[in-house]
């Protein structure tokens, strides 16, 4: 495990931004799912957008557990995309029989943001009004 990154919860506008630039085990995972909720009850966000471009391999534990956040996520009145899917984590998961279920998937963060501005049926303006701020704590992973 890298140990020297950290995992940003972003919030733009009104969607929560993670983008995940280092391996995780089961602990950061867990960390990353309790710090998303707790974001989303104390901002209001209505989106996640998980960046996993960086993740180069996926366990079935992180596989359902992005599944859990969605579903979570979605209890909360909030919508989960994850974006940037490499073609060996998506054959992963396929082999070992996870479905993401509630899970929007997309090619690249435009396209995440461009999934999510449509869900809220308002403008890119009001959807990410406010600009970029860092919420909590950075979580290190293990």
């Amino acid at each position: 495990m890298n140990g020297h990154g950290r995992i940003p919860i972003l919030k733009v506008g009104r969607v929560l931004v993670v983008p995940i630039q280092v391996d995780m085990d089961d602990q950061t995972v867990l960390l990353l799912q309790e710090r998303i909720l707790t974001e989303l009850e104390r901002t209001g966000a209505r989106g996640v957008l998980i960046d996993i471009s960086l993740l180069e391999m996926v366990d079935s534990f992180i596989g359902r557990m992005l599944s859990d956040i969605a579903a979570m996520a979605r209890i909360m009145d909030a919508r989960t995309v994850v974006v940037g899917m490499q073609p060996a984590v998506a054959i992963t998961l396929v082999e070992l029989g996870l479905e993401l279920n509630g899970v929007d998937t997309v090619l690249n963060v435009d396209e995440g943001i461009k999934l999510l501005r449509d869900e809220f049926g308002i403008g890119a303006e009001e959807a990410f009004d406010g600009g970029l701020n860092f919420v909590g704590e950075q979580i290190n992973p293990s």
